[in-house]
């Protein structure tokens, strides 16, 4: 996985933006996460360890609901 795109929403504030920074880089083979509060938009680079329904688990585990870009 080079690199993914999701939409995250229910973030208002930049704790919110943190908590799922922490919880996406808390994922095995995530290299990093990118989270742009404004547009609810998270940029994850990884490597082929990471699937897409443990990033969307992580994500809804922390208090959020995330979906795959379209």
């Amino acid at each position: 996985m080079p690199s993914l795109t999701l939409n995250v929403t229910g973030m208002t504030c930049s704790h919110c933006r943190a908590t799922v920074e922490k919880a996406i880089n808390a994922v095995p083979g995530v290299y990093g996460a990118s989270v742009d509060l404004a547009t609810g938009r998270v940029e994850v680079d990884g490597d082929s360890r990471v699937e897409v329904a443990t990033l969307i688990a992580a994500i809804e585990a922390a208090g959020y609901g995330a979906a795959v870009e379209q």
